[in-house]
């Protein structure tokens, strides 16, 4: 098992390591079967997914939709549920889960393109969606 990241407390009680919380932990697999067309986009929603916010510990919920164009290989469905039910315990801000689970997803089916949208519940009066896309724009992200 990887060792975490220790993070320490600003005055605010946030600790800019704990940004790289959950980013490189294990989970399920990703499965993939062969495409047998080409041209039409898939889209897949989630509309249950949790993970833990790594400052307060506390569920976040959210709702995935992810649009992809396959292009040799698309994702199997039961192996994206287990996958997704593997960030249910991680420590991981929703920013960071959108954008590796998008970063996973292209690793394991590599589309022709992809976007990754979280609506994530409302949480001290304030509500997010987080979008990612591939291929990358802008300055291309940390990795």
């Amino acid at each position: 098992m990887k060792k975490k990241p220790k993070a320490e407390a600003s005055f605010y009680g946030y600790a800019p390591n704990l940004a790289l919380l959950g980013r490189s932990e294990d989970l399920p697999p990703l499965e993939t079967w062969p495409n047998q067309y080409r041209g039409y986009e898939i889209k897949i929603e989630c509309p249950e997914f949790t993970s833990i916010c790594p400052k307060t510990k506390l569920p976040d919920f959210g709702t995935l939709t992810l649009r992809y164009l396959p292009n040799k290989e698309c994702i199997e469905l039961k192996s994206f549920k287990y996958y997704l039910l593997g960030y249910r315990n991680l420590g991981i801000f929703y920013e960071n889960a959108v954008n590796r689970i998008l970063d996973d997803v292209v690793k394991a089916a590599k589309p022709v393109w992809a976007e990754l949208e979280g609506c994530f519940a409302t949480r001290g009066g304030m509500h997010s969606t987080i979008t990612a896309r591939y291929p990358r724009r802008g300055n291309g992200g940390s990795k």
